[in-house]
């Protein structure tokens, strides 16, 4: 036996019709006069079946691939935490991209329009520092070499960081405006999902 999958999903309404006609305003009791009948029974149509086994196989669709984002704000919560907003994006992007279209505070001082050069890699006023997920960042490009030879390894330039490729999938940790932050903090990694045994 197979489902049976409907054409005309009006087929299965009340039989109480009450219809509006929109030209003169009046409400129609009788809907006869708009050639419709209340005793005719329309035929249902087929479009498709499928079979009980097939239903029962077909499985969820698979999410999209995406990158996770956490984003640790330079100053702390009034509790002494650190203010951390979590952010989903594909794979591909530039890190400086992905920042502004989250809202995630990028610049610090340096917002201003004439104060940072839009993306172009000249002003190293867009530096962050990457906690975990480096191996989902392109290497450093000879600007960011120019631009962060003092600073440590692990700061990069949003406007030049590219993370992951469509398809990649993972979690990065950046610390915004690490030339601001007032504290240390420590990043506790998750522990690993252990996978259940199956049964054989």
């Amino acid at each position: 036996m197979g489902t049976l999958q409907l054409l005309n999903p009006h087929c299965l309404a009340s039989h109480k019709l009450l219809s509006h006609s929109f030209s003169t305003g009046k409400l129609i009791k009788n809907p006869k006069s708009l050639g419709f009948s209340r005793r005719r029974r329309r035929r249902i149509r087929a479009v498709g079946t499928i079979s009980d086994g097939e239903a029962e196989v077909a499985e969820e669709p698979e999410e999209p691939p995406a990158i996770n984002f956490a984003f640790v704000h330079s100053v702390l919560l009034p509790d002494g935490t650190p203010d951390v907003h979590f952010r989903t994006a594909c794979g591909g992007q530039k890190l400086r991209d992905i920042m502004l279209d989250g809202n995630m505070e990028l610049y610090g001082p340096y917002s201003r329009p004439l104060l940072n050069c839009s993306g172009t890699g000249t002003c190293g006023t867009c530096m962050v520092e990457v906690v975990e997920g480096k191996e989902l960042l392109n290497p450093r490009t000879e600007k960011e070499k120019e631009k962060l030879k003092k600073k440590p390894r692990n700061w990069r330039l949003a406007c030049q960081t590219t993370v992951g490729k469509p398809d990649s999938r993972g979690l990065v940790v950046i610390q915004q405006l690490p030339e601001w932050k007032g504290h240390e903090w420590n990043y506790n990694k998750p522990p690993p999902l252990e996978e259940e045994e199956s049964e054989p």
